[in-house]
């Protein structure tokens, strides 16, 4: 059976494999045979991983994901040798379920990015145009996908880093409600927002990995226990009340073309039966991104404390602890973890904690609570992922600003602990845009059920106009 892995969705391949119409060694090398084809130019994946004895549907797994005998480098040279002896919980749910582990994926060093651009070992390109990003900071899982080099992926969401580059690259990407997945064994960025999530073809097949890895960890004492997975069936939504936040909606900087594949999107709501209506979130979008760059910067410096050379990872040799710690991290961070480290070591300093970290968790509470407000109207809140469709590798990389706004409209909800769920819209400029649904705290399900009946109303082809 010749096997089209540009077509082929997670939940198909599980059929084939159920039925026996292919062999999981079929499968596999059907995905190595892509990847061999296009990750040269993409840049999708940093290690291969050459056999497996899982016979499962292949995944692909961001390289801040631990994996045991398998190199896991968080797209930093400080880590380029590092080999875990031990999986991450997800890691290890994935092998409970037979999956198997293509390898890991490219991402902006330590997830600090919204490009891929910031990898120690190159930038990751977007399969609709490779002259483009494919978002970050996990543009490798996302591109992964996207290319058919991947059945489907983890990624990790600090700011949006699952999001962004889901909706640049024409995926589904969902970042989970804070505490429905496991934080074991992930290489840490910022603790009280890291979440990891899948990045998938469809929403059916976003909802299978996230039943997969989502549940209670011991490990992680910031785990729940979460409602069963329902997988979507339902093509209307009626009943369904969906908010349209003015200030997630008219932000500037969100492109003329993206705002209309978002309002085409938002209009299918009504026409499948939707109540929709406006709604505020007047701080949430003016203070969300300077809020996130305290707290995200502040808890990097001191996950980030722990590249020493001394425990793991690089070493630079000296003649004092001192000395050696200072040019093991001069030599293994790039520019983008030095800058957050240094903005964030600063907030957390004698006479400045509570004028800038202890000031920004206030006002996240705050962002927290205009969010609780919106949800007692409305079940869901739509706005455009990103502001822009993928840019071009080197446009925004000079401007660290410019780069940071890139994230303003997934930050808010991220913020707040809330799911949010990325879906293709349309095309602007012939590439895609995506739609941000976001619901209250534990409403995956929801969000499933609202994104799959849209996806089959929009009828977008995920396959890049360019591998047609």
């Amino acid at each position: 059976m010749t096997l089209d892995t540009l077509r082929l969705t997670a939940e198909e391949a599980k059929g084939l494999l159920e039925r026996r119409e292919v062999s999981g060694a079929e499968l596999r090398a059907a995905y190595r045979e892509a990847i061999d084809t296009r990750n040269e130019e993409l840049n999708c994946f940093l290690t291969l991983v050459d056999a497996d004895e899982n016979d499962g549907v292949p995944i692909a797994l961001k390289d801040v994901i631990s994996t045991k005998g398998v190199r896991t480098t968080a797209g930093s040279k400080i880590l380029d040798e590092y080999v875990p002896v031990f999986d991450s919980t997800v890691a290890d749910r994935c092998k409970a379920a037979g999956l198997q582990l293509l390898g890991k994926t490219n991402t902006d060093e330590f997830a600090m990015g919204s490009s891929t651009e910031n990898s120690a070992y190159g930038p990751t390109r977007n399969p609709w145009d490779p002259e483009r990003v494919p978002g970050g900071s996990g543009g490798g899982s996302a591109a992964a996908v996207s290319a058919g080099l991947a059945a489907w992926a983890l990624g990790s969401d600090t700011g949006g880093s699952i999001k962004q580059p889901s909706a640049l690259c024409g995926n589904v990407g969902l970042r989970p409600t804070y505490g429905t997945v496991s934080r074991y064994g992930i290489v840490a960025f910022a603790s009280s927002l890291d979440q990891v999530g899948p990045v998938t073809k469809t929403v059916r097949d976003n909802a299978l990995l996230y039943g997969i890895i989502s549940g209670r960890d011991d490990r992680d004492s910031t785990t729940v226990e979460v409602p069963a997975v329902e997988l979507p069936e339902a093509e209307d939504l009626k009943g369904l009340r969906v908010g349209v936040p003015r200030e997630l909606n008219q932000a500037e900087g969100i492109e003329p073309g993206v705002a209309e594949s978002v309002r085409r999107a938002i209009d299918l709501c009504a026409e499948l039966g939707a109540q929709v209506g406006e709604c505020e979130l007047p701080r949430s979008v003016e203070y969300g991104l300077a809020c996130y760059y305290l707290i995200a910067p502040a808890e990097a410096s001191s996950n980030l404390a722990r590249y020493d050379g001394v425990r793991y990872g690089l070493r630079v040799p000296a003649d004092s602890y001192h000395e050696l710690v200072a040019r093991t991290r001069d030599a293994g961070f790039g520019d983008e973890p030095k800058r957050r480290i240094m903005l964030g070591t600063y907030a957390l300093s004698a006479g400045y904690y509570e004028a800038y970290y202890g000031q920004a968790q206030k006002v996240r509470t705050v962002i927290a609570r205009e969010f609780e407000s919106a949800f007692e109207s409305f079940d869901v809140l739509m706005s455009p992922t990103s502001p822009t469709v993928a840019f071009k590798i080197g446009e925004k990389s000079g401007n660290p600003l410019a780069m940071y706004l890139t994230d303003v409209l997934t930050i808010p909800p991220n913020m707040a602990g809330l799911p949010g769920l990325s879906i293709p819209c349309g095309l602007s400029e012939g590439l895609p845009v995506g739609l941000q649904l976001i619901g209250p705290q534990f409403s995956e399900n929801t969000l499933f059920r609202a994104g799959h009946a849209l996806e089959r109303a929009i009828g977008f082809d995920t396959v890049p106009e360019r591998l047609r």
